[in-house]
């Protein structure tokens, strides 16, 4: 099974989210040493995703109640 991608902030690359924070990764393009460096954006936090609320199935206090319906409490 592999980790959920997403977008660094730091270099813009797609870095695999591991425990909630961005996988250690090099900056984008070439080394010019053979020291290893790590992207400034490695093991931050990754923000939670955001989704919208689900669908009320009932109409509750705050939407309109159907013609005929009486409270039930």
């Amino acid at each position: 099974m592999s980790s959920p991608r997403r977008t660094c902030p730091v270099c813009t690359r797609e870095i695999a989210v591991v425990g909630g924070r961005f996988a250690r990764h090099d900056p984008p393009g070439r080394r010019a040493t053979y020291e290893l460096t790590s992207c400034p954006g490695s093991r931050r936090i990754a923000p939670l995703l955001t989704t919208e609320p689900p669908a009320k199935l009932f109409g509750g206090a705050d939407g309109p109640a159907l013609p005929g319906q009486q409270a039930l409490f």
